[in-house]
Order: C-alpha cells, then structure tokens, then sequence
C-alpha cells in the first residue's frame, strides 16, 4: 500500500510541469467571427511554428471540453489548401500537458490534429490548444478560404 501511495503521488507530480512552456497565449484575444460554420480568418501568420509546435499551438480556448471539435471545424473550414484545396483533418492524438487556471484539474493539454490537402499525398500535424486564448491566425502552408461579405 505505501509504494502505490509514493507511486501515485511521484505520478501526479510528474506528469504536469508547474511552469507553463506556451508561448503564445493572449488572455485578451478575440475569437474571429463565424460564418457559414467557419471563422473568418483575415491574418496569416508571421511565425513558422504556430500550429507546428507544441509550444506555439493554435489556441481556440476559452471553450469546453466538448466544443472542441465544433471549434477546430470552423478553424479548418476558413481555410484551403496552399492551392485552395479542401482540407481533410481528424484528432490523432494528446501530448503535452501543462498548468492552466481553465480546468478544474490545474493542468490541460494539447490536441494533436492529422491535416491532409484533398487530391495530395500533403499531411501535417497541428497543435491545439482549448484552455487558452490566443489570436487565431492562418498557418504557414495554408491559405485563408475567401467569403462572400453579406451587405445589409
């Protein structure tokens, strides 16, 4: 009883770092608007590693748990391919815990996407984030989708 008891308190302390290694996180950023059940992405991003690295995911949160798929949807649904493809993702896996003040755990972690260029052989895994905000921007190697403005 005592080693499952240092077993589980050595596993507890070791699976969540205390000090956060994201590095892209931005309380006071908006969420773009949607239409037709997509964000409306207007900037590309300037960083080569945002979405590409675990320590600068594509951060959709403040949402729940299960909003994340409806959230990361209409991430991909404003966006093509580099050369307007259709863009075919599915969650593949989680990785890299870290300390967030969003989840009644103390720690969140990250959601690991397989992306694919419909017609191409092209994959790519990109990281999210729901626990945080942060400005949703198009990755390299993408390209924002262009919508029609409705004029009231």
């Amino acid at each position: 009883m005592k080693h499952l008891i240092l077993f589980l308190l050595f596993l507890s302390v070791s699976c969540t770092s205390t000090k956060s290694t994201l590095k892209n996180i931005n309380d006071t950023a908006k969420k773009p608007q949607v239409q037709n059940n997509a964000f409306i992405i207007t900037e590309y991003a300037e960083d080569t590693k945002y979405g590409y690295d675990k320590d600068f995911p594509i951060n959709i949160g403040l949402i729940l748990e299960r909003q994340e798929e409806t959230f990361v949807t209409y991430f991909f649904n404003g966006l093509t391919g580099p050369n307007g493809e259709k863009i075919l993702f599915k969650k593949v896996d989680t990785c890299c815990p870290f300390p967030t003040q969003h989840n009644n755990m103390g720690a969140g972690t990250l959601s690991i996407y397989e992306v694919q260029f419909e017609g191409t052989n092209i994959t790519k895994k990109l990281y999210f984030n729901s626990y945080e905000r942060g400005k949703i921007v198009c990755p390299k190697g993408f390209t924002i989708k262009k919508f029609q403005t409705i004029n009231n």
